[in-house]
């Protein structure tokens, strides 16, 4: 069950931030991204380990250690070669019709996937390493390829909640309620604020932020895929996990889900909503090899009460806009930036991020 239910789901969460349109201030986006897509190929191999161990009792459980290493390393290794070979595939690569390119990715991602799971790698790993290298290597048709695949992250969850609802008997339900409920309880209040706070103790970081992680755990359609690997290997009981994995889902979505925004607020961590120029320029800068990046000027920021031409910018990093407040500023090098500003800045991502 542990092993079920210890993945986080990447889409549900930024789904719900999206919608909120929460802006969160510090690295707390970034390390949501980094922790809700890593996660799942620990989980997948975990929950894998606790199914060989129980159908196999003949099986040292020291011999899951040559098979975790072997599993991590060539799903990282497959993953990042298959995503250079599909980042050099899309800008080199010249289709008829612009809807066969989230095609052709698709096809890449199944390849990634269905190798390493031939040559015994963690093929989560892989696609999610393959994903990541491509979505920091400038490609063309970037834009398109993320809207519509968007669009198919949004239907996959359809299907697993689908899945769920058919494989869940309300009948089922009710000897399992007392302890879903509990496990839930446990794991909002208890577990996950221990792995976070035990996880992050070598690292600065405010302990409201910590506070924030603890409670954006949010479980979706991961832990039910996951749940249904005890079906399919007759497992004793594995019909009462999948119903108890019923209660986790429903009270993460129905409870953390639902208050993001407001603990982000009481917490002092949402930061005005994103710029809608963003938006805007987006379609234009993905032909670019620059990247369109916020940056919000700090009080402890070098930036802070400086004019733009004091700054001492490099020639390849321009401030499009500033947003003060309700207002839209068109910087210049007079302008003064104050703390509070958002800046968006065009440029190399490093770069930009290495400023103020």
């Amino acid at each position: 069950m542990g092993a079920i239910v210890s993945s986080t789901d990447a889409a549900a969460v930024f789904s719900i931030l999206r919608s909120k349109k929460l802006a969160l201030k510090g690295q707390l986006k970034p390390t949501l991204e980094l922790e809700s897509g890593s996660n799942d190929p620990m989980a997948y191999f975990l929950t894998i380990a606790m199914i060989t161990l129980i159908t196999m009792p003949e099986k040292s459980p020291f011999l899951l250690i040559p098979m975790f290493i072997k599993q991590v390393f060539f799903g990282a290794l497959l993953g990042g070669l298959m995503g250079k070979a599909m980042a050099w595939t899309l800008n080199h690569i010249k289709l008829s019709y612009f809807g066969l390119y989230p095609v052709l990715m698709l096809a890449f991602v199944l390849l990634t996937y269905s190798m390493t799971s031939l040559i015994g790698g963690n093929a989560f790993l892989a696609v999610y390493i393959a994903g990541v290298v491509l979505g920091n290597t400038f490609t063309a048709h970037k834009r398109n390829i993320v809207k519509f695949y968007d669009g198919i992250a949004w239907l996959m969850q359809i299907g697993m909640f689908l899945v769920l609802g058919l494989l869940v008997y309300p009948s089922a339900l009710l000897p399992v309620a007392l302890p879903g409920i509990g496990l839930s309880i446990v794991l909002m209040f208890i577990a996950r604020p221990i792995a976070v706070f035990t996880s992050l103790s070598f690292i600065k970081i405010p302990a409201k932020e910590k506070l924030f992680l603890s409670w954006t755990g949010l479980r979706g359609a991961v832990p039910i895929v996951f749940a249904t690997f005890p079906l399919l290997a007759n497992i004793p009981n594995a019909d009462v996990l999948f119903h108890i994995v019923f209660f986790i889902v429903l009270s993460s979505i129905l409870f953390q889900g639902t208050t993001f925004s407001w603990v982000a607020t009481i917490l002092g961590l949402k930061e005005t909503e994103e710029d809608e120029s963003a938006e805007q320029l987006e379609h234009w800068a993905e032909h670019t090899s620059e990247q369109l990046i916020k940056r919000r000027i700090n009080k402890d920021s070098d930036a802070a009460g400086k004019e733009i031409k004091a700054l001492g910018l490099p020639q390849n990093i321009l401030i499009v806009s500033i947003k003060r407040g309700d207002e839209t500023v068109i910087p210049y090098g007079a302008t003064k930036l104050l703390v509070g500003d958002v800046l968006l800045m065009m440029g190399p991502k490093d770069a930009i991020r290495n400023l103020f």
